[in-house]
Parts: structure tokens; sequence; C-alpha cells
């Protein structure tokens, strides 16, 4: 058994449930009525259009009908309709089917739990050369349970995903290269995978790279830069990076104080459960007016970001 770091590892797993279908653009090579009906939100037209298709034997077709049924466009989401619409959608030999039948697989949705089964159709989508599957393939490979464990293997895999600009693979290689797990630790690697993950707007990597370019810390200081980055990530609903951004206003660092946007920036990160007692103490020195205009911009952004 290999002992891995622990941010490795934790980052490795939670980055699992984060995993989405490919985008459906990816599926369809030439323009199809399904897939442009699909594209304009006009589902049941797509279904329509989709079931003639699969009747002529089309493997895109049933995989779009298995995305419809899986996440309930336009109908009632059904797992089992669309395990039926994939597993035929694999036996047409689709990869996006393979993909997603075995994440219906992995938790058990509309079939029968089996990861075994899972991880030899994840193994085929990412010799086919999805980067999704590579990506969930490699996290089999770490993980050692419906495969032996090959941290090795999983790197070439990751490597592969990253490749194609898979931000979460890039991401965790980062943390695999800083950490040196299994391979040759190299700094400088990791925080290049860390740029490009933030710059493909994974927001942990986001934090993590500005906190770096913020401080200098193995890359060139670049204070507005990191700015850019903790706000890409706060907007996204990231408490780390709303912190961040809440402490940078408070104190003034890189840009002009404003106790307004500080404080809308700690109460959205506060009430997604990031303390900071400084902030606590920032904020009693604001006016009430101040106070009750930062409250109501925090409340405006959760709504217009978080429906509520």
């Amino acid at each position: 058994m290999i002992n891995y770091p622990r941010k490795v590892h934790s980052s490795i797993l939670l980055a699992a449930a984060a995993i989405a279908i490919p985008a459906l653009s990816c599926i369809a090579a030439t323009p199809d009525p399904a897939y442009d009906a699909f594209e304009q939100g006009n589902y049941l037209t797509a279904i329509k259009e989709a079931e003639k298709a699969a009747a002529r034997g089309d493997p895109a077709a049933h995989t779009l009908l298995g995305e419809i049924y899986s996440k309930g466009l336009g109908v009632a989401r059904d797992y089992k309709k669309a395990a039926r619409w994939y597993e035929k959608a694999v036996s047409l030999g689709d990869a996006n089917a393979q993909l997603a039948l075995g994440l219906l697989l992995i938790e058990g949705l509309g079939v029968k739990a089996d990861k075994t089964r899972a991880a030899d159709l994840f193994e085929k989508a990412a010799r086919a050369g999805l980067a999704s599957a590579q990506y969930n393939f490699a996290l089999v490979l770490i993980q050692g349970r419906a495969r032996k464990q090959d941290l090795a293997a999983a790197v070439t895999w990751l490597q592969k995903a990253a490749a194609q600009d898979h931000a979460q693979a890039q991401y965790d290689l980062a943390g695999i290269y800083s950490q040196g797990a299994g391979v040759a630790k190299d700094p400088a690697k990791a925080n290049r995978l860390l740029e490009r993950a933030a710059i493909l707007g994974h927001s942990t990597a986001q934090v993590e790279f500005a906190i770096l370019k913020f401080n200098g810390r193995g890359v060139e200081k670049d204070e507005a830069a990191a700015i850019r980055l903790f706000t890409a990530a706060a907007q996204k609903g990231n408490p780390v990076a709303q912190n961040r951004l809440a402490r940078i206003y408070a104190y003034g660092a890189g840009v002009k104080e404003d106790p307004l946007e500080a404080t809308k920036w700690h109460l959205l990160a506060r009430s997604a459960g990031v303390s900071d007692f400084k902030l606590d103490l920032y904020i009693t020195k604001l006016s009430p007016d101040q106070r009750i205009k930062a409250e109501k911009a925090a409340e405006a952004w959760a709504i217009r970001n978080l429906g509520g």
C-alpha cells in the first residue's frame, strides 16, 4: 500500500465528486437536428430527433438520450432510462457513453453499483482519448479498489488528461509534483500546472496560485495578477478567495482600502464557514450606514450568484 501525502490524496478524492459528463458539443462531430435542439434548450424536440437517429443506429444519439434522462432536461430525471440508453451506446462503442455509464455504476444510479465494470469502462474511454475518462481512470488506480493501486500509471493518465487541458487533472498533478508523491519532487513543474489550472478557471487552483503570486513564492511576484485571480475565484463562490479578498480590501494590500468591499466579502466568506476574527473586529469600526450598505451588497451578491 502506497502512502500518499495528505494534501494530494484528499484533493484527488474530493475531485472525484466533481466529475461531469463532457459537453455534448464534443459528442456530435457534424451538425445534427437532435444536438441543435439540445443546445437551444428544446429538449422534447431533441428527444424526438435523437430517437429517430438512435433507430438508425447512431451511437451519439443514444448517448444524448442518456444525457437528457440522467439530468432531467425537459423530462423527469430517470437514471434507469439513462442507463439503458448509455448501455446501448456502449454496445456501439461510444466513448462518451462508456464514461457516463461508468459514473452511474460508481454511484449505483439507475443500475446496481459495480466499481469493477466502471473501471473497465473508464479504461476503454481513456484509451479512446477522452480526457475525463483518463482522469477518472487515474482516480481508480490511485484509490486501489476496483484495480490494483498503481500511482505511476495513474500519473501517466493524469498527464494525458492534463495535456488536453483537463483542469482538475492539472490541479491534482500540481499537488503530486509539489509533494513528490511517487514522482520526483518538482516545485517548478507543480507551479506551471497550478497556473494552467488557474487559467482554465479551476477556483481552488486560482486561490493557491494567487497566494504564490501575491507573495512571490516560487513564481514572479505580481499583486495585481493575484488580486484578479482572487476576485475570479471569489465570484465563483470560493469562500477562501472571498476571505483573502476581504483582507486585501480591509488592509489596502495592493489596492485602495475599501471597507464596504472588505465587509461584503467577509460576510460572504463567513456565511460559507470561513471565520476571521480580525475581520470581525475590523467591521465593528464601520458606521451603521456603512454596515447596512455592505450587508445589502453581500445579500445582493448571494441572490445574484447563489439564488438566495
